[in-house]
Formats: C-alpha cells, sequence, structure tokens
C-alpha cells in the first residue's frame, strides 16, 4: 500500500501535508503535489493534514483510479523538486475545493521545492 495525492488537489496545493512527512516523499508541481509511491512508508500521518481529503490510500480506489494515480504521482514524483516545508495553498485554492473534473488542469510545469 502506498498513498497518492488526487485530484482535489489541483489548483488548491494545500501545503500543510508536506511538513508531516517522515520521509520527505512530496514533490511540487506548479499547482499540484504528488507522493513519490517508491519513497511513502504508508505511515498515513499526512492523510488527515489534508483539509480536502486529496490524499488517499491506493487500496481505496478502484482498479482503474488506482493505476492511473500511481502513474501520475510517480511520473511527476521523478521530474518535480522536492518540498518539506508549508508554503500555504494557492491564492484562490478555496475556489477550487470540491470542484470535479480537474484533471485536465493539471499542470506539468514544476514547482519550486524547497530542498
Amino acid at each position: 500500500m502506498t498513498y497518492l495525492v488526487t485530484e482535489n488537489c489541483i489548483k488548491c496545493k494545500h501545503t500543510d501535508c508536506v511538513e508531516v512527512c517522515p520521509v520527505d516523499c512530496f514533490y511540487e508541481g506548479e499547482n499540484f503535489l504528488v507522493i513519490n509511491p517508491n519513497e511513502c512508508i504508508d505511515c498515513g500521518v499526512c492523510v488527515p493534514e489534508c483539509p480536502i481529503d486529496a490524499i488517499v490510500a491506493d487500496s481505496d480506489l478502484s482498479e482503474p483510479e488506482r493505476i492511473k494515480w500511481i502513474e501520475i504521482n510517480d511520473r511527476y514524483a521523478n521530474i518535480w523538486p522536492v518540498i518539506t516545508e508549508s508554503k500555504g495553498s494557492l491564492p484562490d485554492a478555496v475556489d477550487w475545493e470540491d470542484v470535479p473534473n480537474k484533471l485536465e488542469l493539471l499542470s506539468p510545469a514544476a514547482g519550486e521545492g524547497d530542498v
């Protein structure tokens, strides 16, 4: 099992979760965060820190969703910089919370990271 960042994070990018991760497995994109599924130790401490429930256990997803989100998290974790300190959320995050079907809005551009 691993934890994955899912669609709710797109255009919100709350970063409360990154500070509690004991293995620094979060990576920052322009408008989204991902967890490196190969680095995640499955501790789950990040889950309650996400105010929009964007972090889920892979075992809680259907097979097609699990495959999709593992691929997305793995792909971007290998090209985006690591983030370990909270930066708050995107300025208009509240406008995007609970908006469905945001996958097409995921920017492939890297964020700044902090390490």
